[in-house]
């Protein structure tokens, strides 16, 4: 796998909604995201972090994909919007609780900034619960304008600094 040419989605929610915890309905967004033609190349466990920036909501969890560029980035980020909306996604209060959140992390090296859609994602480098997870999948990815790793970024990532894994059972 060329680290270079990845696609990286973040998913993440601290609401179940009519799931029995928040990692099912994850596990159900992934099966809806290759339902919806994204062939999924590898992906992080789940973890776990407080919510932010209130800490008294309920707890998150979050991990990664990587997945195959077979659309370009405008039609990708649309797909990821129709798959939040299938599973009840309003945008509303920024940093409310969700149940799905996808976020488009990286699209191989490039790097854009456009009203819709900035590329790299311009806050990803310093969450724990997203340099984490990319980095338990993909530790040597380098952040195309940072130029650090994925391991190196979440070493020093300092929000949701007390993102873990899920322990697994």
């Amino acid at each position: 796998m060329d680290l270079d040419e990845i696609v990286v989605v973040a998913l993440g929610g601290n609401l179940a909604g009519n799931f029995v915890s928040s990692e099912a309905l994850l596990e159900a967004a992934v099966a809806k995201l290759v339902e919806a033609g994204l062939p999924v190349l590898a992906r992080s466990g789940w973890w776990r972090s407080a919510a932010w920036p209130d800490p008294s909501g309920p707890e998150y969890r979050n991990g990664v994909i990587l997945v195959e560029a077979n659309r370009g980035p405008d039609a990708l980020l649309n797909t990821l919007f129709q798959v939040e909306a299938a599973f009840r996604r309003t945008r509303g209060r920024k940093n409310a609780p969700r149940t799905l959140d996808l976020d488009l992390i990286a699209y191989g090296r490039l790097v854009q900034e456009t009203p819709g859609l900035t590329l790299p994602h311009p806050r990803a480098h310093e969450r724990r619960f997203v340099m984490g997870p990319l980095a338990e999948v993909a530790p040597g990815w380098r952040h195309p304008e940072l130029g650090r790793t994925a391991a190196e970024l979440a070493a020093c990532a300092t929000i949701g600094a007390d993102a873990h894994p899920v322990s697994r059972s």
